[in-house]
């Protein structure tokens, strides 16, 4: 039977030291199934084995297939942005405290990645988002966001004021302590906890959530991910944007920043038998008994 996979590309999360050893029994694993395995370089810093290719983070999608993380959502979205490129598929191994992206657990580790590499899997397809920041006609910054694209205010604590287009048209001016630009995926994350709706993972859409507004009737809203969202700062000393929390660029009055969908997905593979809905119900409690 030809396989769908033949080079798997493994992370863990680095600062979780007994992780390293769920990465290696993985890794043994695979080897003895006939897999090539690479190991991202980050994960196995301090790692003296020397048993598998060693490669850098941002290598993994031009050398692997399939990726599997072991870790968090925080690990799932540092990775995905660097595989969202080359349509890497990409599976996740909860290692975490909350785990909306990495839905398999560490005990049925071994018998689920089998599955999926024998092709029993549910693909599902996610946007992610690309951002630009505009000042004086020349673009200083660009990332991808597989969650969120976050605008707010920053340490000195005033509101920030700042005008919003969806495909040009003027949609509101507003004054708050920012605005979460949210991919379905991120709706779970801090648009969530902002009180943003939560979108299906495979809707084509965006929510657009604003942070503490000064005005109760501005609200989210969620939009068409073909749109284009532009945000300007009018007002603010010391704003900055966010991609994903993990990287961020300072913002000066009457900077622009640009959002729009990327132009790859990101397949994400789960165990057959996946449920959308029974992960909320888990993470969320929903239905549980208040004390």
């Amino acid at each position: 039977m030809t396989r769908l996979f033949n080079k798997i590309g493994l992370v863990a999360r680095h600062s979780k030291p007994q992780i390293i050893e769920s990465l290696l029994k993985l890794a043994a694993h695979l080897t003895s199934r006939g897999f090539h395995i690479v190991v991202d370089a980050e994960s196995c810093a301090g790692l003296e084995d020397g048993s598998y290719p060693v490669v850098e983070r941002v290598d993994l999608g031009k050398l692997a297939d399939l990726v599997i993380v072991l870790g968090g959502d925080g690990t799932m979205l540092s990775v995905a942005r660097v595989l969202a490129p080359y349509r890497v598929p990409l599976v996740g191994i909860n290692q975490g405290r909350l785990g909306f992206m990495t839905d398999i657990s560490l005990h049925e580790m071994l018998d689920a990645i089998d599955r999926i590499l024998d092709g029993q899997f549910v693909p599902e397809e996610r946007i992610l988002l690309q951002a630009s920041v505009i000042r004086e006609d020349a673009e200083i910054a660009s990332a991808l966001a597989f969650n969120d694209v976050v605008i707010s205010r920053g340490a000195l604590g005033a509101m920030i004021e700042f005008e919003v287009f969806v495909d040009n048209q003027f949609v509101y001016s507003q004054r708050s302590d920012g605005l979460i630009i949210s991919t379905p995926t991120g709706s779970t994350a801090y648009s969530l906890a902002s009180g943003g709706p939560i979108l299906h993972p495979t809707l084509q859409a965006v929510a657009l959530v604003p942070i503490c507004p000064q005005s109760l009737s501005n609200r989210p809203i969620a939009i068409s991910n073909s749109c284009e969202v532009s945000f300007m700062l009018t007002r603010g000393l010391d704003a900055r944007v966010h991609f994903d929390g993990q990287s961020h660029c300072d913002l000066m009055e009457m900077d622009r920043v640009i959002v729009r969908s990327y132009r790859n997905t990101l397949k994400l593979l789960h165990p057959i038998g996946y449920n959308y809905y029974d992960m909320l119900r888990h993470k969320l409690h929903w239905g549980e008994r208040l004390l």
